[in-house]
């Protein structure tokens, strides 16, 4: 066609990852097959992939100031430039021009059935209901009824018209545009096929209001004939503008008929009294809370066995006590009154989930334990929150070290909503809600992600505002508000927040039809609460249940592309850049089952086997999307695809051009997170309420209790010179994932940092496998690094960002993160985390460290959120180490033989009983009571298999709980040595003998695939050759 733009060379791929570059040249197999794609570390530049016996190669090739192209040479060598890419390739195509080898075979991308289909799969909607449709609540027979056929060929020729454009009339827009047009013809005329019906329809619906206006306002009525007579159909553009301005008269007149009417009526009948508002419930302080318990009676205590053990327990939030009655049984008896400093621990139960023990201070240095039954889990969550926010009101700390946060997520199918969002706000409804008593506590943060919303954002934004000031009488201040078309989100915080709330940032994707379009894709925020980053993102994928890879493709997207939080860290996806992320929304993944056997499950609230097909699920356990998430556990039916009106039906079924198309009911609406190591993070709520019937969506709500930290400022000052703290590495040893046999180097990241720090290039290099390289770094290598500030009540809440980076391309093969906490000690410790790249996971990394305090700056505090311990068992004593749930970024604890100095990091109860603080448990008990054990726990000879052999690697949908991770399961003496490890000190890992090599073998075997043969290492002359060494790239030292 005349005028449009020139396809891309097949050699070219835009947008292409180096690992999946890597994967397209090793199935291409053949010695010269070469690719060119973007390049990852400079915008504007690209990279020349080449394979060459079974490795491949990458150069640079960069553009100068007159944006001309060259392949990155050696110092001292004039490079070759050249205007365009296809004309720099040609020149390589010719034998001999410094490269591994000619480049020979031009590999393409590889694009699937879904790649090539551009809809975004979008659903068409079940029909408002009836006036008379039924709002019973949830529960009722789950059947679909009969659809009736409708006509769609205006939606499909729709659908046809927009796809000739965006194949056709698209480029000559672009070549008009380029020459300087101020308007897109093509696409003006595109738009007016498309609405010609569109006119006819809205002229009838004005007709029929106006009919009605005439009842309530004569002025409105003619206003709207008048309009009607003017709005002739006009060709070109002046026919679009009148369309828009009669949908602009209408939607006017929707919105304010109902007000005429009312008034109108109010005037017809004087004599009856004006219609109140609903009163809401209003709460200017937390009402004291009464909770019915029993005293547990151990066997050994014979003297209290046959008397009453009835208690009261009254948290009074406001005034900072708790008052514990003993009921008799002809009077109440009031055994204690404890002011708030006096109560010293909550010892939560795991084996007996409604079980709490409570240890008052009675007298100076001494202590008293009470264990109490509650009714049930819930009350106790509840009793727990209460008093922790009882703690914090009356706590002498001036910031605070948790704070609660409230997620929100509804598709509302472009339809307004209800007056009532109570349940949605107060987490009422379906699933794991909050106990009666615990909704009265207003939260921190509100954040409010919606899809398919056609509300103007102000006016969204003051309802949300209203709803939460009728039931917690604050005025929540907005922080941020973020839209893409009909996407969109609501921060919201109480005004005593606003000022610990700094470095806002917002952004969006879009990932519609060619990802070009807003009607799918995501909005995200992101702001510092004190010293603590977030991000929040609201996503809309494509639907459509076998549009699996598209939605996955989607999320990658948005994980790449979303601009948010620290600049400094744009070498870390956004999952790496923030102490929580929380991510939730639409995401469409539907139920792979039979229509009947699902409702048949659903009928009988039987979740489980449900889970087992859900999409999101099975993708993630794949490693596909959502790597190292968590998700609190799904305990309501599912959210979607209900009828309008009412939550007893879902409708499954709708005609459609092609043929009867099937939406089986599925969990579609979720709320996922992912937090740094040994951070405090508890997901109190995850449900759905039952009586929001606008949309055929239930909106999602989930809770979440988070630590924060403050910025802090020493009490000592600066460190002196003597007091100055460091961060010292031992070794550092790496797998990644590639086939390339460059040189690698490692940057270091953190806010305790003044700046980014690099590590010299690795001094060893081996390889087991063609696909997997083994890198390490001796401590000559590595880089010490100061921390801005010495003391430990600063560092044990600073995390450590590392990304290994290759010298030929300056392009980053994995990062993680790692938290100083647990590294903090007078011997080094080891640690062992994954390695992701752009949401796929390329391979582990281990090592040995230290972060070294001085004795006058090791002075700490007790956290509000280590106030509750977890995990003991029916005799108060310790039951073990507690087994968090796989969540989050997974990394090795290191070696419980550490010391700490001075510094007391646990605090010791009256009783000699080390607590186990609460952290990063999103599940601490439910997942721990399912039972369910990890596949690795009871292996303790993985060790090897699983970091030396990395063939396992190459296995697609190993679980999250990979055997590369095993040891997180273990203490660190269960490790093998790291290679140029130094030797351990006393009673350290030094006795390890080599584990057997058959667990983890075996658990490839049961993955269904065999296990990849290992190739012989190329050595020339004695020594290991650098095969890029010998092209044209000479990179600079790190």
């Amino acid at each position: 066609m005349a005028g449009a733009c020139p396809a891309p060379p097949l050699w070219y791929h835009r947008d292409l990852s180096r690992a999946a570059a890597e994967e397209l040249l090793a199935r291409a197999g053949r010695d010269g097959s070469f690719l060119v794609r973007d390049s990852e570390s400079v915008s504007g530049a690209y990279a020349l992939c080449v394979l060459f016996q079974k490795h491949v190669h990458t150069y640079r090739i960069l553009p100068d100031e007159e944006n001309f192209l060259a392949v990155q040479t050696s110092q001292g060598v004039q490079p070759k430039r050249f205007k365009t890419l296809p004309e720099l390739i040609q020149l390589y195509l010719q034998p001999s021009q410094g490269l591994v080898t000619t480049l020979l075979f031009p590999v393409e991308r590889e694009e699937t059935t879904e790649e090539r289909d551009y809809s975004d799969g979008e659903d068409e909607k079940p029909p408002l209901p009836p006036r008379t449709a039924s709002t019973s609540p949830a529960g009722s027979a789950l059947v679909s009824p009969d659809t009736p056929p409708e006509n769609v060929t205006a939606a499909n020729g729709l659908s046809t018209i927009s796809h000739e454009y965006l194949k056709g009339s698209y480029a000559l827009d672009l070549e008009a545009v380029k020459q300087g047009a101020n308007s897109l013809p093509h696409l003006n005329k595109t738009l007016v096929t498309s609405c010609k019906r569109l006119h006819g329809e809205v002229d009838k619906v004005l007709c029929s209001l106006e009919i009605l206006s005439k009842v309530f306002d004569q002025q409105s009525a003619s206003m709207v004939s008048r309009m009607i007579q003017q709005s002739v159909s006009q060709a070109g553009d002046q026919e679009l503008e009148h369309l828009v301005t009669k949908l602009a008269i209408l939607k006017d007149l929707l919105s304010s008929i109902e007000k005429k009417a009312l008034k109108a009526l109010q005037d017809m009948s004087s004599s009856t009294p004006n219609i109140s508002p609903l009163i809401s419930i209003r709460h200017k302080a937390i009402p004291v809370q009464t909770f019915e318990v029993k005293l547990d009676v151990y066997l050994a205590d014979l003297t209290k066995i046959g008397k009453s053990q009835k208690y009261s327990l009254s948290v009074d939030v406001e005034g900072g006590k708790l008052v514990v009655m003993k009921k008799m049984k002809d009077a109440q008896e009031d055994w204690n009154t404890f002011t708030h400093d006096k109560i010293r621990q909550l010892i939560k139960s795991q084996r007996v989930q409604n079980k709490l023990a409570i240890v008052f201070e009675k007298e100076k240095d001494k202590s008293q334990r009470k264990d109490f039954i509650f009714a049930s889990a819930k009350k106790r969550e509840a009793f727990c929150q209460l008093l922790q926010l009882m703690k914090n009101k009356h706590s002498n700390q001036d910031e605070p070290d948790m704070i609660s946060i409230f997620i929100g997520t509804w598709n509302m199918g472009s339809v307004p909503a209800p007056k009532s969002l109570c349940s949605w706000i107060l987490s009422r409804g379906l699933g794991k809600t909050l106990d009666e008593m615990a909704v009265t506590i207003p939260h921190d943060i509100y954040v409010f992600g919606t899809q398919e919303n056609s509300v103007c954002d102000k006016e969204w934004v003051e309802t949300l505002r209203c709803v939460l000031k009728d039931y917690t009488e604050i005025d929540y201040k907005p922080i941020a508000v973020q839209t893409l078309w009909n996407i969109k989100i609501v921060v919201l915080v109480k005004a005593e927040h606003e000022n610990r709330i700094s470095h806002v940032g917002m952004s969006s994707v879009k990932t519609g039809i060619a990802n070009t379009l807003g009607n799918k894709g995501a909005v995200g925020v992101s702001f510092m609460f004190n010293g603590t980053s977030f991000g929040f993102v609201n996503c809309h994928l494509t639907s459509g249940n076998e549009k699996i890879h598209r939605r996955n493709q989607n999320y990658l997207d948005i994980l790449r592309q979303l601009s948010l939080g620290d600049k400094q860290l744009n070498s870390f996806d956004i999952s790496l850049r923030f102490t929580h992320l929380f991510w939730f929304g639409d995401l469409n993944y539907r139920l792979d089952m039979d229509i009947q056997e699902i409702l048949n499950y659903i009928n009988r609230k039987e979740f489980e086997p449900l889970l087992k097909v859900d999409q999101l699920n099975l993708e993630r356990e794949k490693n596909k999307v959502f790597l190292r998430f968590a998700e609190e556990e799904i305990t309501y039916p599912p959210t979607y695809r209900y009828e309008r009106g009412s939550r007893d039906t879902y409708v499954w079924q709708k005609q459609k051009a092609t043929g009867m198309r099937t939406n089986v009911p599925s969990w579609c609406d979720r709320i996922l997170w992912k937090s740094y190591p040994e951070t405090h993070i508890v997901c109190n709520s995850y449900g759905c309420t039952d009586d929001i019937v606008t949309s055929d969506h239930s909106p999602v709500f989930g809770t979440f209790e988070v630590g924060v930290t403050s910025q802090f400022v020493s009490k000592k000052g600066l460190p002196k010179s003597s007091e100055q703290a460091y961060i010292e590495f031992e070794n550092i040893e790496a797998i990644v994932k590639t086939a390339s046999r460059t040189k690698f180097f490692i940057e270091f990241y953190s806010t305790c940092l003044e700046e980014f720090k690099k590590s010299y290039e690795n001094d060893t290099q081996s390889s087991d496998n063609v696909n997997f390289l083994r890198v390490g770094w001796s401590s000559k290598q590595l880089t010490t690094l100061k921390p801005i500030l010495s003391d430990i009540e600063y560092l044990q809440d600073q995390h450590l960002l590392l990304t290994v980076k290759s010298l030929d391309g300056y392009e980053s093969y994995g990062e993680c993160v790692l938290a100083l906490k647990s590294m903090i000690g007078s011997t080094a410790q080891q640690f062992h985390t994954y390695l992701s790249h752009r949401g796929e996971e390329t391979g582990n990394i281990r090592g040995s460290m230290r972060v070294r305090v001085p004795s006058e700056r090791m002075g700490t505090r007790e956290r509000l959120y280590e106030w509750i311990s977890v995990d003991k068992d029916e005799t108060g004593g310790p039951k073990g180490r507690t087994l968090s749930p796989r969540t989050g970024h997974d990394y090795v604890k290191p070696s419980t033989s550490r010391k700490l100095g001075s510094a007391d990091l646990g605090k010791v109860s009256e009783e000699g009983e080390k607590r186990h603080p609460h952290t990063h448990t999103c599940k601490e008990e439910s997942a721990q009571n399912r039972g369910k054990q990890d596949p690795f726990e009871s292996d303790v000879t993985t060790g090897k298999n699983s970091f030396n052999n990395p063939a396992y690697y190459i296995l697609e949908g190993v679980p999250n709980q990979s055997a590369a991770l095993a040891s997180d399961m273990l203490p660190s003496s269960a490790l093998p040595p790291l290679a140029n490890k130094t030797a351990p000190p006393a009673g350290g890992v030094g006795k390890n003998k080599p584990p057997s090599g058959s667990s983890a073998a075996g658990r490839r075997q049961t993955a269904g695939r065999p296990v990849r043969p290992i190739s012989e290492e190329w050595v020339i002359g004695g020594r290991r050759e650098h095969r890029a060494s010998r092209g044209v790239i000479e990179p600079t030292p790190a």
